[in-house]
């Protein structure tokens, strides 16, 4: 089943402080889409709420099944009546969270090997050990750390951790995965190796693929579409 995602009219505030202005926008198809613009602008808040780890004050957040027909970017006004009778609306429940991830900048690892790290999350859903480890391995080269499996993930550099973040999500086969800022803080050299994988997660059709970065030259490397942010609102497609 292909998964699909909707957001009409989504708000989110803090403090007060609004973060997120009336946005809407339909994601359809595969390949990668770039939420990007200035730090502050919302495209981390929207990230949050598009993968379900926070909830908007107002608006809707929509998971779609079923072959659905993509077409261009809507007007906000129009967006909500063109969806809201196409495909099977999914319950925002434990079944639809295993189907999206997220992967956050400055990632946390477990004080084991690489190998462990990347099997935690097919372990906790029950996976039997020969398919765990096939899964992992397959990731861990798909990401440049198989090498490095048996080695404490503790020991890695920065940009290495990045890419087991990566691969923790990867090995659970997400439908959609949510990068945020995935090459804040590394050096030049795991920058590129991050983005060859994103480029290869799309060649394969692993995971549709969206992805939060202030960096707009990466992002016009990365996107087949380009979100532009500014002020809580999607101001350009």
């Amino acid at each position: 089943m292909s998964l699909r995602l909707t957001i009409s009219d989504v708000w989110k505030s803090y403090n007060g402080k609004t973060a997120l202005n009336a946005c809407s926008f339909s994601f359809d198809g595969n390949g990668v889409y770039i939420l990007t613009g200035s730090n502050g602008s919302g495209k981390s808040t929207l990230l949050r709420i598009c993968s379900l780890i926070e909830s908007p004050d107002k608006g809707e957040v929509n998971y779609f099944s079923g072959d659905i027909p993509p077409h261009p970017p809507l007007p906000m006004g129009e967006l909500k009546e063109s969806v809201s009778s196409e495909g099977n609306v999914l319950k925002k429940d434990i079944e639809l969270r295993r189907r999206i991830t997220l992967v956050l900048p400055g990632i946390g690892v477990f004080n084991t090997t690489v190998f462990n790290n990347a099997a935690y999350g097919p372990k906790i859903r029950g996976s039997k050990s020969k398919e765990i480890e096939g899964k992992v391995n397959d990731v861990l080269k798909f990401v440049g750390l198989i090498h490095k499996k048996n080695h404490n993930a503790l020991t890695l550099s920065s940009g290495e951790t990045q890419r087991l973040g990566i691969a923790r999500a990867m090995v659970i086969e997400p439908e959609m995965l949510f990068l945020d800022e995935p090459t804040a803080s590394i050096d030049n050299e795991n920058t590129k190796i991050v983005e060859d994988i994103i480029l290869n997660m799309k060649k394969e059709g692993r995971s549709k693929i969206i992805i939060a970065t202030h960096d707009m030259l990466q992002a016009k490397r990365l996107a087949d579409l380009m979100l532009l942010m500014d002020k809580g609102k999607i101001i350009k497609v």
